[in-house]
Order: structure tokens, then C-alpha cells, then sequence
């Protein structure tokens, strides 16, 4: 595959590299509530003096790994003597979050860190978990209290969805188990309810309420079968709501990560309304949440990259994250330079996205004679843009040229650009496959300029009747797919 680079700029995002996250900078104030930075978190945490005591547990090394974002990274380590014993101490606070202490044997436990990182945590090899005690944080007091309590609830939820799934919606047996399992989640809650009522600023109630799946128990028909349509948009529109997105060590959590990738990958149909649409609902509320913004705005466009993503259409994702997100007020994180970059990289797309009005192109054939795309009057035109030395046009090219013949009687034509090569090059390899169709070559490339955008060679754009773009990114075999689609769509 020949890649076409046409205005190559990175787009910038934070890492974690060496041994410890970069702390991200301090942005704007929220204008809603009390935006809380690391650096605030920084000016109140203690000197780390952290001891565990895992009892049964041979001497060695106990590690621990801290989160940001979507990586692991490697806060501290610390000697286990022949009791169990060790101790993490250091001369700045670590930073906040959710971390885990890995044990020699392969085993690991959780740990929450805030602003207190004086504390002791004393526990049982054979069960790290039920045995937990802790002392001197409340955080991690609630942690394992919470835990504790929803390992009891497991099993009766375990035996609920069961019965549930072995009784018809609408029945009784159906309804009686669903009435079971609302009590469940009722007494779920209730005792999270308690906990986040009584101590509504810990970390441990942050970092709780933010992982809460949304309690959708309105999404039945009249008849008490589930409205799968329903329950879909409110799971989606409710996925966001308990979390504090004024709080920045959630980000040092695996909350913020899991949700975002499960929002954008799951809980969004995959096309690229759907996507747009989402994702502005998303970054829309943290436009004052600078290290929020940065991170969830940076996400949708590498998901979506169009050099990689399996969408038809990545391209409209791309221009539309860019145009409105990665500009020069908004985009703190770039210069004005790598600004440019993305916002020329977008206007290249913009034009050849799926649902607009194909561009036309003018080039000359191998006759000299120019030639349009809006010329030829076939209904259904494929504009086939490829490379003589391009490996994939290589294997697509007489596939397209096999069907080339039956297709041309059912109101198909066939555009060639030829894209990054030379003269002679390209007029052997019309020969050499024996492409039959209109084929055309303009050097300098300002022919098509902002018109169709290729990433990867060979490229495809199906035009329709009114020269609309209905596909793009395919292979020769999905063609006809398209076309079919579009022909049953017009009657």
C-alpha cells in the first residue's frame, strides 16, 4: 500500500514515560463548581509513609502501579522482610488515584491515595481482599467495605440472571425475577446512597459514583417486553452523570478510561453521525475542564484516524473533532503551527466526505484530451484512485478491471486518477492491466486538491445518480454492494 501524505502533522498528546505520568499543567478555572488540579492536590498531600503486611507471604518485592488514563505506570517500590512487611516512602506525595500493589506471587490488591498517604494495610495471602484491614484512611476503609458488600450480593445476582434468562419477557416467572433483581439493585444502592451522603468528598465517592452504570428501569413497552431502542438511548445519554469531571484525579483512575472507551467503541452506533453526534455531546461538557477536554477530544480523533480506522467514513470524524475542537483558542495543547497543520489536514477531507455533493475533476488522458468526471453520463461513476508502484492497486486493479465490462452495461463507470507517479509510468500500467476506463494523470496534483482525499491508494468514492458521494474506503468486492443499496433506496 502507498501511503499519501499530503500534509503530514502528529497531533499531540500526552504520555506517560518513564517511571511516572507527566503532570499535566494547570488550565482554566471551571465555570461551574470548583475545578479541582493536581496542583491543588499537590499543595495539600502528605509525605508518603504507606506500610503493608501481607501475612504468609515470602520475602521480596512489592511494586506500586499507579494509572493515568489508558497506562500503567510505575510509582514506587518497596522490600518485603521475612513478615510480610514493607513500607513505601518517598520525599514528594504520589500523585492521586487508584493504584495496585503487586505482590512477588503474581497477585495484586487495590489501593486508593489521596491527599493522606499516612496509612497501614494488613492482609492475608490466602485472601487478599476478605481479609483486608486498614488503617488510618478512610478512603480505603470504604473501599473494602464496599467491596465486601457487593461479594455477598454476587451470588443472588448471579442466580437472579439466570432466571431471567431462562423465563420469556412479559411472563410472570420474568416479571418475579425482575422484581427480585430491582430489590438488589435497590439495596445496592442504598448502601452506596449512605456512603456517598456521609463522606461526599472522598476519593472513594468520586471515584465510586463515576463508575456507576445508569439505573434504566423505565425502558419497558406496554406490554412489559424491554424497549431495546429506549433503554439504548438512555444508558447512553445517563453513561456521564455521576461523574465529576471538576475533579482531575479521576483521571488517575481506570474509571475515566474504561467509561470513554465503552462510551465511543459500545454504546455508539459506528457510523460517523452517530459519532460526531456523541462525541460533541461528550466534549461539550468539559470545555472549562482543560486536562478532560484535552484527553477526551484527542481520543475521538487517533480512534478514528483515517490512516488506521475500519470506518467507511473516518474522514468526517476527523473534520469534524478538528474544525471545531483543535483550534487556536481551544486547543492549549498545540502551537500555532501544529494547529495549522490539523486544520489543513481537515479542509483536504472536507470536501470528499460521505453525503456531500461529489466534487468534479478535470484531468487529461493519455490522449491529451481533458476529460470531467461530471462529463460522463453513466449513473453510477467510481472514482478509482490508485498508483502504478502501489501494491494493494496491484491486486485491485484487475479485480476492478474483470468487472469493469458487466458493470459498464449496468450504469457503471470507472474515473482513474493516478496519484504520486510518473508520466511513463503510469501509461505502462494501463497497458499492463488494460484499463479500459476514462484514466487521467495531472502531476502537479492540483486537479484534485481539495477535492478527494486519499490517505491510502487505491482509493474508492461511489458517486450516485446526483453525484453524491455514498461510499468511500472500499474494496472492489463491496462495490456493487453499495450501488444495490442505493438503487432499492431510490425505488
Amino acid at each position: 500500500m502507498k501511503q499519501i501524505i499530503l500534509f503530514a502533522v502528529a497531533l499531540l498528546f500526552f504520555a506517560c514515560n518513564g517511571d511516572k505520568p507527566t503532570t499535566p499543567a494547570a488550565g482554566k478555572n471551571s465555570t461551574t463548581g470548583t475545578y479541582q488540579t493536581i496542583q491543588d492536590f499537590k499543595a495539600k498531600a502528605e509525605t508518603p509513609d504507606i506500610t503493608i503486611e501481607v501475612q504468609g507471604l515470602n520475602s521480596g518485592y512489592a511494586y506500586l502501579i499507579g494509572v493515568f488514563q489508558e497506562q500503567n505506570y510505575k510509582a514506587d517500590s518497596a522490600q518485603i522482610n521475612s513478615s510480610g512487611v514493607a513500607n513505601f516512602k518517598a520525599n514528594e506525595p504520589y500523585l492521586p488515584g487508584l493504584f495496585y500493589i503487586t505482590l512477588p506471587n503474581g497477585s495484586n490488591f487495590q489501593v486508593l491515595i489521596d491527599a493522606d498517604q499516612k496509612f497501614s494495610l494488613k492482609t492475608n495471602v490466602s485472601n487478599l481482599y476478605a481479609t483486608m484491614k486498614v488503617e488510618g484512611s478512610l478512603d480505603n476503609e470504604l473501599l473494602y467495605e464496599t467491596l465486601r458488600f457487593e461479594e455477598t450480593q454476587r451470588p443472588m445476582f448471579q442466580v437472579n440472571a439466570q432466571k431471567m434468562r431462562s423465563a420469556a419477557p412479559g411472563t410472570d416467572p420474568y416479571l418475579q425475577a425482575k422484581a427480585e433483581q430491582d430489590k438488589l439493585l435497590d439495596e445496592r444502592q442504598a448502601y452506596l446512597d449512605k456512603i456517598f451522603s456521609e463522606h461526599p468528598n472522598t476519593l472513594f465517592t468520586k471515584f465510586k459514583r463515576a463508575g456507576q452504570n445508569p439505573d434504566v428501569r423505565d425502558a419497558y413497552k406496554s406490554d412489559g417486553t424491554p424497549d431495546t431502542a429506549r433503554f439504548s438511548y438512555l444508558y447512553r445519554t445517563r453513561f456521564w452523570e455521576g461523574v465529576d469531571f471538576n475533579d482531575e484525579r479521576l483521571l488517575y483512575t481506570p474509571v475515566i478510561s474504561n467509561k470513554l472507551k465503552r462510551y465511543v467503541n459500545e454504546l455508539t452506533v459506528q457510523n460517523p453521525d452517530s459519532i460526531v453526534q456523541s462525541a460533541y455531546f461528550l466534549v461539550d461538557q468539559v470545555l472549562d475542564k482543560p486536562e478532560y477536554f484535552k484527553y477526551f477530544a484527542n481520543y475521538v480523533v487517533l480512534n478514528y484516524d483515517p490512516k488506521t480506522s475500519t470506518l467507511m467514513d473516518p474522514q468526517a470524524v476527523f473534520v469534524n473533532m478538528i474544525e471545531k475542537y483543535f483550534t487556536y483558542d481551544r486547543a492549549f495543547w498545540s502551537d500555532s503551527v501544529e494547529v495549522f497543520g490539523l486544520q489543513q489536514r481537515a479542509y483536504e477531507m472536507s470536501a470528499s466526505l460521505t453525503g456531500k455533493k461529489a466534487p468534479d475533476v478535470t484531468a487529461n488522458d493519455p490522449s491529451g484530451r481533458a476529460r470531467s468526471i461530471y462529463e460522463m453520463k453513466s449513473p453510477y461513476i467510481i472514482v478509482y484512485m490508485w498508483n502504478p508502484e502501489c501494491e494493494h492497486c496491484a491486486e485491485q486493479t484487475p479485480q476492478l478491471v474483470r468487472n469493469y465490462a458487466a458493470w459498464k452495461n449496468q450504469g457503471i463507470d470507472v474515473y482513474g486518477i493516478a496519484v504520486n507517479t510518473e508520466d511513463a509510468a503510469w501509461r505502462d500500467a494501463i497497458k499492463k492491466y488494460g484499463m479500459p476506463w476514462v484514466n487521467v494523470f495531472d502531476k502537479t496534483n492540483k486537479s484534485i486538491y481539495g477535492k478527494y482525499y486519499v490517505d491510502n491508494t487505491p482509493e474508492i468514492y461511489v458517486l450516485n445518480p446526483d453525484r453524491t458521494i455514498i461510499a468511500k474506503n472500499l474494496q472492489v468486492d463491496q462495490i456493487m454492494t453499495v450501488i444495490d443499496r442505493d438503487r432499492k433506496k431510490r425505488g
